[in-house]
């Protein structure tokens, strides 16, 4: 952001406060942060002037308060952006990969989430939703079963590979949070509720994708085999986590602040919005599914106000990376482009692979309208949070996150602002932003294939260069290479790739 527009923005907001310092109250405020699974930049209907998809909810949201779009997870997929949100921790810090089927934790006993430190300031916590972060599994034996899927045979866990009996040690309440609810991950087994740590009904089944026994509506159903319960219907699963989630901010009672971490299991596939929604877009079903997430931001909203805490709460909402690969036919299909102006898609270095919806409403404090295009990660929520309640993490906790709310810190010395930040979904590709620039450290920052129809629709070329060089500024799209433009300029890039890799992260404690 340029110095004029920075100080027109902290301008904005100083005023706000002074207007509404009085009636500021004296609790800490209530924290809800809506995780979407898989949502693209442009599929906020407020942010893409050409969206197929009606977001009235979203769009209310980011009106009543501040919409960054600048915006980055910390990975182009899932198990690593959940765990640097929830420590304010690099993922490449400790791994790349997502966590598969029965594997173990993210992570390791001596994080410190922003739950935890949440829960000893006097917070209330919850999570419920899709964690993908792993468990302690107890195991009875090795997987017993075997299926060939997706070209290749898989071991597959059955029933009575697993102790069902004990608590499932590893997850949600082992890492601050007070009370959970979900389904783990909707498309990896166990197909089962699992409430704190203890599974409400045993399942009894083997799920296959040839013993779903209900019809995907978009793409694929992209199951894992593993064991079910009877029954078991994924559509039912959006659903039941959102009364969960209302019913659980109905049941707080007004004096114990309350951090609820709500991560949805939409619109990820499988693209499954139930039948009350279908038709509600114009971009197919992902698209209603889009709408029905909506939806369900919407009941989260209501019951907020319901309960009279809406002045008093702050609401974060953001997408853990950009969007499957079914957004290439549907661009072609429906005129629909879920990755805005963006190019790429989840697991690419692309810009589309990690700029993701951000915004973040707080009545009291947080100005309406405001639109910031500062260097935002989800990295940075926990230092950002943590402040604004009045709560110091303790010295080895969130060793990467910046306050990107500086403006509204009580602190006299308040922490300094990103400027730099590392993109990156394996261990070969790297991107790293600096300012406006964006070296990748490769040819490509490709990983999910883009089709030869998609490529000619928007114009891209192939470029020559082992690596690239991006000014984001005048080229949000990535059309532009100028590695040989400014060989200083990449050599300081390189640098500060190296640099920061070898010291393990960008730290904010310096």
């Amino acid at each position: 952001m340029n110095p004029i527009a920075n100080f027109l923005l902290i301008l904005v907001i100083c005023s706000w406060l002074v207007s509404c310092g009085e009636n500021i109250s004296e609790r800490p405020p209530n924290i809800v942060i809506i995780y979407a699974d898989d949502m693209g930049y442009g599929d906020l209907n407020i942010q893409n002037p050409d969206s197929k998809i009606p977001t009235p909810h979203l769009d209310q949201l980011a009106a009543a308060g501040m919409r960054f779009t600048d915006a980055h997870s910390s990975s182009g997929i899932c198990s690593p952006s959940r765990y640097a949100l929830l420590t304010g921790t690099y993922h490449w810090r400790r791994q790349h990969n997502i966590v598969n089927s029965f594997e173990k934790p993210f992570f390791n006993d001596s994080d410190i989430t922003l739950a935890q430190v949440l829960r000893d300031g006097g917070y209330r916590t919850a999570c419920i939703g899709k964690w993908h972060l792993g468990w302690d599994w107890v195991f009875e034996n090795p997987p017993s079963g075997k299926v060939n899927q997706w070209g290749r045979e898989m071991a597959v866990y059955h029933p009575d590979d697993i102790n069902w009996d004990l608590p499932v040690s590893g997850g949600p309440v082992d890492r601050g949070f007070d009370y959970y609810f979900g389904d783990g991950t909707i498309n990896f087994p166990p197909y089962a509720w699992i409430e704190n740590d203890r599974f409400l009904e045993a399942p009894t089944e083997v799920m296959y994708l040839d013993s779903i026994g209900f019809d995907v509506k978009e793409g694929q159903w992209e199951f894992r085999p593993g064991p079910k319960v009877k029954g078991w219907n994924p559509y039912d699963v959006l659903p039941t986590l959102t009364k969960k989630a209302v019913e659980w901010i109905k049941g707080q009672d007004g004096n114990t602040p309350f951090f609820l971490y709500f991560p949805l299991t939409s619109p990820h596939a499988p693209i499954i919005p139930n039948e009350e929604f279908d038709g509600k877009s114009q971009a197919g079903a992902y698209g209603d599914f889009v709408y029905q997430s909506d939806w369900v931001v919407g009941q989260v909203l209501q019951a907020i106000r319901e309960m009279g805490f809406e002045d008093n709460t702050i609401v974060l909402f953001t997408a853990d990376n950009g969007p499957e690969g079914y957004a290439f036919s549907r661009a072609e299909a429906y005129g629909h482009f879920s990755m805005g102006e963006l190019r790429g898609l989840k697991r690419d270095v692309w810009e589309g692979g990690n700029r993701v919806p951000f915004v973040v409403k707080w009545p009291e404090r947080i100005a309406p309208g405001v639109v910031s295009d500062k260097l935002v990660s989800q990295i940075d929520v926990m230092a950002t949070l943590l402040d604004l309640v009045g709560i110091a993490p303790p010295a080895d906790a969130a060793p990467d996150s910046f306050h990107f709310l500086p403006e509204l810190s009580d602190s006299d010395n308040p922490m300094p602002q990103r400027t730099s930040l590392i993109h990156n979904t394996n261990e070969t590709r790297w991107a790293v932003r600096d300012g406006d620039w964006l070296y990748i450290n490769d040819s490509t920052g490709q990983h999910t294939r883009m089709p030869e129809s998609f490529f000619e629709l928007k114009g891209y070329t192939h470029f020559g260069t082992s690596e690239l060089l991006f000014n984001l500024s005048d080229d949000p799209g990535q059309f532009k290479n100028l590695s040989a433009m400014y060989p200083e300029r990449l050599k300081e890039m390189q640098s500060l790739l190296s640099e920061s890799k070898a010291k393990g992260y960008f730290s904010n404690k310096e």
